[in-house]
């Protein structure tokens, strides 16, 4: 083990962009510690990682305290030592049907989870990054379509979901609170729309659910009417963008990690047919109560102070969304 190897956390680390993040350090090199308690993440998501010298998983809820340098597991990491150098926070369950069942665990993480989080941060003097959502923006407004950072967003935080939504804005103050008065390092992404493989079954996530449907040659029910539209970046190019923040200059500030392009939800849900080629067909639903009818990012802090776009185009993204769930179909179905 090299002295100057990094060693960086993950919270959220077996979930779906959680997981390709542990894969993205491990392959620049650094030791990773993951962390998840599995309540929306799953262990098929990092068993590949588990044979790798340089990555540790610890069953944490991070909304229990705990003490890193009191893990026998990380003796090899050194961390007693020589601490942990960064601190990705992407832990929170990540569900839209069934929600009720999280809403607690859902504020707690926000809050108390984040706070243990930043706690960790400051005792080892390690950088931070906060995995926000482009629901602290509010609803999308008649003005504009497009959110910069500045904009600072209407939410309801007497909501069913404002556990979540109040909840990351809450997050976002703490992270800000703890790098003012402790001189940290401390980065906030705030993360749109993201698709790819590893994205969770049966729990409201339109994508997936989507390619589960074309695959059965069942239809795809679209939440909205004709007129619903979204916005997509493959999780990838998400990884890169919370990397690339990680290592930006501490004054920075909040900055949006998505798609700009707006996309007719009926045309996604087409492509998908297509290139899994289904005999299904598009039907609309009720659009759940509550539900962020998100605008698009606006990208211009990401280009100029990250040198970042998203790469990855939309039929690749789901061709390999498809393959996945084609191929893990069985697993994924029975919940295993």
């Amino acid at each position: 083990m090299s002295l100057e190897q990094k060693t960086s956390v993950v919270t959220g680390g077996a979930g779906f962009i959680g997981s390709f993040l542990c894969e993205a350090l491990l392959n620049d090199g650094h030791r990773v510690i993951c962390i998840d308690n599995f309540s929306t993440g799953h262990v098929r998501n990092i068993e590949t990682l588990l044979r790798n010298p340089d990555f540790q998983f610890l069953r944490i809820d991070v909304n229990e305290s705990f003490d890193l340098g009191s893990f026998a597991e990380l003796e090899a990491f050194k961390v007693k030592f020589i601490g942990v150098h960064e601190v990705y926070h992407l832990a929170m369950p990540t569900v839209s049907k069934g929600f009720e069942e999280y809403r607690i665990a859902t504020l707690l993480t926000n809050s108390v989870g984040t706070r243990n989080m930043l706690d960790i941060a400051v005792k080892y003097k390690a950088k931070f990054l906060l995995a926000s959502s482009a629901v602290v923006y509010g609803n999308r407004t008649a003005e504009s379509k497009l959110f910069a950072e500045e904009y600072q967003g209407i939410v309801n935080h007497l909501t069913p979901r404002a556990a979540y939504n109040e909840g990351k804005r809450f997050a976002e103050t703490m992270v800000n609170t703890y790098a003012s008065v402790h001189t940290l390092d401390a980065k906030i992404a705030r993360i749109f729309r993201t698709f790819g493989p590893r994205m969770p079954l049966f729990q409201g996530h339109q994508i997936p659910d989507f390619v589960l449907s074309a695959l059965d040659n069942k239809p795809l029910a679209i939440s909205g009417d004709q007129a619903t539209t979204t916005s997509l970046v493959y999780v990838s190019d998400v990884v890169d963008g919370l990397i690339r923040l990680m290592r930006a200059e501490p004054t920075i500030g909040p900055v949006n990690i998505g798609s700009d392009v707006e996309l007719p939800m009926r045309d996604v849900a087409g492509q998908i047919i297509k290139i899994a080629e289904s005999s299904s067909e598009i039907v609309y639903e009720a659009a759940p109560l509550f539900l962020t009818q998100m605008g698009l990012p606006d990208l211009t802090k990401a280009r100029n102070g990250l040198s970042w776009i998203p790469l990855v185009r939309l039929e690749d993204g789901l061709a390999k969304t498809i393959d996945y769930v084609r191929a893990n179909k069985l697993l994924l179905t029975n919940g295993e």
